[in-house]
């Protein structure tokens, strides 16, 4: 007598056949595991919302008429555009300074014993306690903002490329030099090479702290672009145009870090692990 067969898996669970691997390839997805956590977030924040004063936590559609309004976003775009310009001039000369000087200091034992401490103390001390410094040295406008998007964007470039330098195997100098290399040729094929992921970490870490010095110089000195409109809507009490701008800089930073990861899965496809 042939007995029925078992009942299978999908017909136990109740699941549809094929809803499982569906859904594991969903987890797998890394665009609707985005998707599903900013609308977890909206969700959230629209929870929230209804159970605070809008003047303690505006719902996200008071934030969204912020940017349809056509007047109100030309005006953003305005001071974002100025504000981006003291961003990549700081940052710029961040990357200037910070990348070979770590360079120079991680490749060499005396100097990294010479400036490691000097460089942990002051990287310890908050770039915002530089201000009152920053006022009396450039005074309250572009040069200062400039020039604090600079202190707290380069000590982490710095540490970061120093900590690169020095984990650069010298088993691999050493086959260099053994090949008949010379110091550009070592440096150029072997240390830089070497030193790339370390770079872009570098990267990734200095640009969000130098948005954060971007925003942060806006509003500690003299208010314009972005702080200005923060300032200005704080004094008015309207928290829907301040969260607007807070939601701006976030989508600022995402872009940067993405450009940054394309960047990086383009040069170091050897390196990068696919996520």
């Amino acid at each position: 007598m042939i007995s029925q067969s078992e009942p299978s898996n999908a017909a136990v669970s109740g699941a549809a056949p094929g809803a499982e691997p569906l859904l594991s390839r969903a987890f797998r997805d890394k665009r609707l595991l985005s998707i599903a956590s900013v609308l977890f977030v909206i969700a959230l924040w629209q929870w929230g919302a209804g159970h605070v004063s809008g003047f303690l936590l505006p719902p996200p559609a008071d934030v969204l008429d912020r940017f349809l309004d056509p007047k109100w976003l030309s005006r953003l775009m305005g001071a974002l555009g100025q504000s981006l310009v003291q961003l990549g001039l700081g940052f710029g000369l961040t990357l200037l300074v910070a990348v070979p000087l770590g360079v120079i200091i991680g490749r060499s034992v005396i100097l990294t014993r010479m400036f490691g401490p000097v460089i942990n103390a002051v990287y310890a001390i908050p770039p915002v306690a530089f201000v009152p410094f920053l006022i009396v040295w450039f005074g309250l406008f572009l040069e200062a903002r400039v020039a604090l998007v600079f202190l707290m964007s380069v000590f982490d470039v710095l540490v970061l490329m120093i900590a690169g330098a020095r984990d650069v195997r010298g088993s691999l100098v050493d086959v260099g030099r053994s090949f008949g290399a010379s110091h550009r040729q070592r440096l150029r094929l072997i240390v830089l090479p070497a030193l790339l992921p370390f770079f872009f970490a570098a990267l990734r870490v200095g640009s969000a702290r130098a948005i954060n010095g971007m925003i942060t110089a806006e509003l500690f000195f003299a208010a314009v672009n972005l702080g200005a409109i923060m300032k200005r809507a704080t004094q008015n009490f309207d928290s829907a145009t301040v969260l607007a701008v807070v939601i701006l800089v976030c989508v600022l930073g995402l872009i940067a870090q993405s450009a940054i990861t394309l960047l990086e899965r383009r040069v170091l496809h050897w390196h990068v692990r696919a996520a």
